[in-house]
């Protein structure tokens, strides 16, 4: 028969093999190790990016109430701005009706009287020196993505 020859291993081919598991086996540790720190802080990352929507969630809220209110604010002051402005014609009209009665009796009587000017911006609300400008009412519905 013929023999074929077995060839044993020797000790140095076992080590050199041994030590390539062992090296697979720590760069293995290594890649979980890294993936896992990897994970952690996509997940502290995630976890930031929540919490931040949240208080600027809270924040657009209180927001869109300091709007509304303002708003409202607005409307109110506006409503007395108009009515205060309807006064003042009347009145403008009421004095202007009361210095032609005095202009009146001054010119049949003779007798020469004080008669109040009317101030112009009475006269023109229209042009006062600071005009206002129209401002349209906001919302909290313009402000909300």
């Amino acid at each position: 028969m013929s023999s074929i020859p077995v060839r044993q291993s020797s000790g140095s081919e076992e080590d050199q093999k041994t030590g390539i598991d062992e090296r697979k086996r720590k760069r293995m540790l290594s890649n979980r190790e890294s993936a896992r720190r990897s994970r952690m802080k996509k997940q502290q990352h995630l976890d930031d990016l929540i919490n931040q929507m949240t208080q600027l969630k809270n924040e657009n809220s209180q927001i869109l109430m300091q709007i509304n209110l303002l708003t409202q604010q607005f409307s109110k002051v506006d409503m007395e701005n108009t009515v205060l402005r309807t006064q003042v014609m009347e009145l403008t009209d009421r004095l202007q009706s009361l210095n032609s009665v005095l202009r009146f009796v001054e010119e049949f009587s003779g007798m020469e009287m004080d008669i109040p000017e009317i101030p112009d911006p009475l006269l023109k609300p229209w042009q006062h020196p600071c005009p206002a400008l129209p401002i349209t009412a906001a919302s909290a519905s313009m402000f909300q993505y």
